[in-house]
């Protein structure tokens, strides 16, 4: 099982036990033995506040990276989770009852914090080496804020992206959004360890406005009706080619990054990977002039591009 695999929780007494077994072995794997008191403490302690309050599906799974793992509970309630009060003293009732809540989880935690998503949130903490006397961990809210408008150009071009297989595509989006995550998590809680995962969320974020909401609304309509596959058009300025060209690279090396397990999230499968270079070679190339070539879902239909455009 891989160190980037997770867990699904039944919704029973049980799930925790199942998931501090889970966490606490993911943990000696990483060869972290000294964070799994606190990994299994705070698990545990998310786990039952999700069973308790929040909706199916449970999961647990492990994200950041092997020297700063992040251990995230997924739930199907997009209901934030009310951050705690400062505990005070040092109390040991509070030890000994079961699901007492967040409190407990930000004694655990070196950071922690939230992600409430559209069909549910994540709630995460990255455990400590030992616990502290009190909650002082921040409180870090990640939330993916609209970025700038997208550019527009009188000398726009038309681009058309003919028979992009829908459930594919769709499986890609959602590897490039828990990526997309990853590096501004790692950003926001880790800057001075990981410069640059500023860097790249700065540049994801510019890649993401190259794409008209015209491109996002077509996929999500073929997406709703259950598509097999679709043919979208929209204008994009000239000046994305080279964006792109660089991405094909960037998201190579996030691939290797995730492999090696210097990030603990999924690298792109084969085939998504083809869709995904055949997807931006074609943005360079019709952005340099070239007709429209569909997608037929061979490796030879993703060759990555080295072209540059004026």
């Amino acid at each position: 099982m891989p160190l980037s695999s997770e867990l699904t929780l039944a919704s029973s007494p049980r799930a925790a036990a199942d998931a501090r077994r889970w966490v606490g072995d993911v943990c000696l794997r990483l060869d972290r033995p000294d964070l799994v008191e606190c990994a299994e403490l705070g698990v545990s302690e998310l786990v039952a506040n999700a069973i308790l309050h929040a909706a199916a599906p449970y999961k647990v799974r492990v994200r950041g990276t092997a020297s700063h793992p992040r251990i995230e509970v997924v739930d199907g309630s997009p209901r934030p989770p009310v951050p705690p009060t400062p505990v005070e003293g040092d109390d040991l009732d509070l030890l000994l009852t079961f699901g007492r809540g967040l409190a407990m989880v930000a004694q655990c935690a070196v950071a922690w914090g939230a992600t409430i998503e559209s069909d549910g949130k994540i709630v995460w903490f990255e455990p400590a080496p030992e616990m502290a006397d009190s909650g002082s961990a921040e409180w870090v809210i990640d939330h993916h804020d609209r970025d700038r408008p997208e550019p527009t150009s009188e000398g726009a071009v038309d681009v058309r992206l003919l028979r992009i297989d829908v459930p594919l595509y769709t499986s890609l989006k959602q590897q490039y959004h828990e990526l997309r995550r990853e590096l501004r998590l790692l950003s926001l809680s880790h800057q001075s360890d990981y410069p640059l995962a500023g860097d790249l969320t700065s540049m994801f974020a510019n890649f993401e406005r190259q794409f008209p909401d015209t491109f996002r609304e077509q996929i999500h309509q073929a997406e709703t009706r259950g598509l097999p596959e679709v043919d979208v058009a929209f204008p994009m300025v000239r000046e994305a080619g080279p964006i792109f060209v660089t991405m094909t690279e960037m998201f190579d090396v996030a691939d290797a990054f995730c492999r090696a397990e210097r990030l603990l999230s999924m690298a792109r499968t084969p085939r998504q990977r083809a869709l995904h270079n055949w997807l931006l070679t074609e943005l360079v190339h019709q952005l340099d002039g070239a007709t429209a070539r569909p997608w037929d879902g061979s490796p030879g239909s993703a060759a990555p591009s080295t072209s540059r455009v004026g």
